[in-house]
């Protein structure tokens, strides 16, 4: 008897026919699963070594008060983060509240008036427009600090434009940067090997030029980091990939010494930066959950295949496709309408642990231009490591998919994504 089957059929509420479409799907994609397995048992080895080299104790996990003196945890989580990412040091604050804020210190920190940024990745994040200043008034913008922005839009198959971007840099460019994940667009994500080709390009022509990526939703998804292949400065959230769905809330900022040290005047204040600061008893959590990050990516970016394989044959168009390279935990499905993601949404809720008795409505999200739905039932609020999906509700409708602590759990996401479109008539099985 297989006690799964029966427990999802008649316990959890999944139509049979549903799960037999789940199951054949997840068939087709196993050599794509077995690869992921290797990428992720090289990640795991390689934080083991780093926090053994670091010699990582229980001291390092206790408390500090006031202003944050000599906190040797907070020093011990840097320095790890640091190898980690192969830079010469790093922040790792629980005072950083989101990606946005780690990118938006970077971005600040590094940038001064005069100074021209150029996205060579189409355009940035939509909680990044207000900070750039491309859109929002009077917010304290780079804009209104006299940075100036130009935009290199993506090749029609999806890789940077290098010939265009070698084009628009002048003697004002002080910033190229990267976004690696897709965020709302529809394309893929920017692999490792093609950030170091901007890296190359970009150095070739100024060694002075800072080459920056938002590493969101993008670390141990490869063997090698941006960070890895030329890349100046990166920042992410701990929240998303590398807090393992363990650290309560952070950011992170990695790179050169004098970057980073910048970056820190931002974070804080000029003759402050990176001395000052609690790190509120997380040191352990944050520690932990990147010890478990290469395995809960690992999960999720199979989830994220999954998701693929089985909207693919039910006929929806989803980027990444099946069998393309990835470089972040996202995968996006264009559902055509947005009463189909919103049931895409309360499928992704009634499959969480937290809240999944709650109705997922669209609602208008600081920071972002259009109404956003989002489904995020997690232990950790806003957690997109944890099972969530989420997507403006705009043409044509694209949701993203991403995250799961476990494989099961992203593989149930699918099943209830499904399952409940199903049940509102919105797809025929």
């Amino acid at each position: 008897m297989n006690y799964c089957k029966e427990l999802l059929i008649n316990e959890l509420g999944i139509n049979p026919r549903i799960l037999k479409l789940v199951e054949e799907a997840e068939k087709t994609v196993k050599d794509q699963f077995q690869a992921l397995d290797d990428i992720t048992a090289y990640n795991q080895y390689k934080v083991l070594s780093v926090m053994q080299k670091h010699q990582i104790a229980d001291r390092h996990f206790a408390w500090n008060t006031g202003y944050g003196y000599d906190d040797a945890g907070r020093e011990a989580v840097e320095n790890v983060y640091a190898d980690v990412f192969g830079t010469e040091t790093a922040l790792v604050r629980p005072t950083i509240v989101n990606g946005t804020h780690a990118l938006a210190i970077t971005l600040m920190g590094v940038l001064r008036p005069g100074d021209e940024m150029i996205y060579c990745s189409g355009g940035p994040y939509d909680t990044l427009e207000e900070v750039i200043g491309i859109r929002g008034e009077g917010m304290g913008s780079l804009k209104e600090y006299g940075v100036t922005y130009k935009q290199v839009d993506l090749l029609p198959d999806g890789s940077i434009d290098l010939e265009t971007l070698k084009s628009v840099i002048s003697e004002k460019t002080r910033m190229v940067c990267v976004q690696r994940a897709t965020g709302y667009a529809w394309r893929k994500s920017i692999t490792v090997n093609q950030i170091g080709e901007v890296a190359e390009l970009v150095h070739g022509i100024s060694p002075d030029i800072v080459c920056m990526v938002d590493n969101c939703y993008g670390e141990f998804l490869d063997v090698k980091e941006p960070t890895n292949v030329g890349v100046d400065i990166m920042a992410g959230s701990l929240i998303k990939n590398p807090g393992g769905g363990l650290a309560l809330t952070g950011g992170y900022v990695c790179g050169r010494r004098d970057l980073v040290e910048k970056v820190s005047y931002r974070m804080t204040c000029p003759g402050i930066g990176a001395e000052c600061g609690l790190t509120f008893g997380q040191t352990r959590t944050i520690l932990q959950g990147l010890f478990m990050a290469p395995k809960v990516v690992n999960g999720a970016v199979k989830g994220a295949i999954l998701c693929a394989a089985v909207y693919e044959k039910l006929g929806y168009p989803v980027c990444p496709g099946v069998s393309d390279t990835r470089s972040d935990i996202i995968q996006a499905v264009q559902l055509g309408s947005a009463d189909a993601m919103v049931a895409f949404c309360e499928g992704i809720q009634a499959a969480a642990p937290i809240d999944a008795h709650v109705a997922p409505v669209p609602w208008a999200m600081p920071g972002y231009e259009d109404e956003v739905v989002m489904a995020a039932g997690a232990f950790v609020q806003g957690s997109s490591i944890e099972l969530s999906a989420d997507g403006p509700i705009r043409e044509p409708y694209n949701i993203y998919f991403q995250g799961g602590l476990t494989y099961e759990h992203s593989k149930f996401g699918v099943l209830k994504s499904v399952n409940r479109m199903y049940e509102k008539g919105l797809l025929e099985i």
